[in-house]
């Protein structure tokens, strides 16, 4: 069962083949449209811009979004409309989609039924964009919104391969979001013949951040955001190089029953009762995701060597299971610094995280973010929600349903709730656990 959920949920997409979308034949109202600054564009016009519909005419890549989502996630109704994809100038090309073998790939849905809204978001992980289309586009689709994603100008786990000095692969991300919401809103406004009343920002783990970092630093360009346990980067920590070595590190002497070991990586943040998850991520996600992102972040720790050495025992030379962030030179601190969250957000912004996060354990990220948001006296504009029960993808909860629960319904909830704050009807407290029986689920 692993091995069949690490195929979906974590290989990211990295083989899937072009996506089947051409472009459309004959008269379509997106022919006029002209998304500013994109190198190349296709236009549709789609019976269904969900995923119902547009996983049979090829207008989205399921392998995006593998694995993000449980099985039982509601599909709304079809939503008739328009589809733009293209891509704007990059000289990365990981993306093979549409057989541009480039990145900055985005694409643009916009229904015919439109609310006057606009969301935007960035891939997950190291995803495309399609990434989104399940979790949160049959979501905002189907209440009237416009649609824009981001695959955020690098793709795959070699993405810290772009960029010319540490961190810029990870800092072009932010860039890459704001540019879209720019041409998003031009081209909405083509339209419509008007431009966005609101526009609102969502995205889950690396788009969280994205969702955090734009309402900091760009705040002019939206209305709120959802953020869907979005990843921490601080530069005096916590962030993820303060975690996952240590649960790397450990993990074996735990895997044969040392107690000591146990509470190590408990120590390391992870939540107690995530126990069972840990086989799982100690598989497919801690040593990946560690040497990649180390990889962006401070090449030199191991070398003339890409990403370190996969699953090394701790003792092993240039081995990231041994890696202190905290003793590494200035130069890594700063590259860390360049694209940090401070939190002092500028609009509202809803934070949802699961309690049993065994990748981004929540007392490591969402609850350090929050009290960051304390500090910089923006309290009034966060509504936090920890999610019992919840984990990191949504696909494991189909694993093991008699443990988890699916975030999904929370996001559409905190989504909803964020529609009723900025229409003037703030949502109660700052820090809420939310139990099995809300967001619209239930484990009966």
């Amino acid at each position: 069962m692993f091995a069949r959920i690490a195929l979906t949920a974590v290989c990211l997409a990295l083989t899937a083949g072009p996506a089947a979308a051409t472009e459309h034949s004959g008269h379509c109202a997106a022919d006029r449209l002209r998304v500013p600054g994109a190198q190349r564009q296709l236009a549709a016009c789609l019976d269904d811009l969900t995923t119902a519909g547009t996983s049979v005419t090829g207008h989205t890549v399921a392998a995006d979004w593998a694995g993000l989502t449980s099985a039982g996630l509601p599909r709304p109704a079809a939503v008739p409309g328009v589809q733009l994809d293209g891509h704007f100038a990059d000289t990365s090309t990981s993306n093979t989609h549409h057989g541009w073998n480039s990145d900055a790939q985005f694409v643009l849905r916009m229904p015919a039924r439109w609310n006057g809204g606009l969301v935007i978001s960035g891939a997950p992980g190291v995803r495309r964009q399609y990434a989104n289309d399940r979790a949160i586009a049959d979501h905002v689709l189907a209440a009237g919104y416009a649609f824009a994603a981001t695959d955020k100008g690098n793709t795959g786990t070699g993405f810290h391969t772009d960029g010319r000095r540490p961190g810029a692969a990870v800092a072009e991300w932010n860039t890459r979001v704001t540019q879209l919401t720019i041409a998003a809103k031009a081209v909405v406004a083509q339209h419509y013949g008007r431009p966005p009343a609101r526009t609102l920002m969502a995205g889950l783990s690396n788009g969280g951040y994205l969702v955090r970092w734009q309402l900091e630093n760009r705040p002019g360009l939206y209305d709120g955001g959802v953020d869907w346990e979005g990843t921490l980067w601080t530069e005096e920590g916590p962030n993820m190089f303060t975690s996952l070595p240590a649960a790397i590190r450990h993990y074996p002497a735990y895997a044969a029953g040392d107690p000591a070991a146990h509470q190590a990586i408990l120590d390391a943040g992870f939540a107690p009762g995530s126990e069972f998850l840990w086989p799982f991520h100690h598989q497919v996600y801690w040593d990946l995701t560690q040497r990649i992102y180390r990889e962006e972040f401070d090449p030199a720790f191991d070398g003339d060597l890409q990403a370190g050495i996969p699953f090394c025992v701790s003792g092993t030379p240039n081995c990231d299971a041994d890696y202190d962030y905290a003793a590494r030179p200035k130069s890594v601190h700063r590259a860390v610094e360049r694209i940090s969250l401070t939190g002092r957000i500028h609009k509202p912004l809803i934070t949802l995280h699961g309690t049993l996060d065994a990748l981004l354990p929540i007392s490591r990220s969402s609850d350090v973010y929050a009290d960051l948001v304390t500090t910089q006296d923006r309290s009034a504009l966060h509504r936090y929600y920890r999610i019992d029960g919840g984990t990191h993808v949504d696909g494991l909860y189909d694993v093991y349903p008699d443990k988890l629960r699916p975030l999904g319904p929370c996001f559409r909830t905190a989504f909803d709730a964020l529609e009723g704050w900025l229409d003037g009807t703030p949502p109660t407290g700052t820090l809420v656990s939310i139990s099995a029986s809300t967001c619209g689920y239930s484990r009966e």
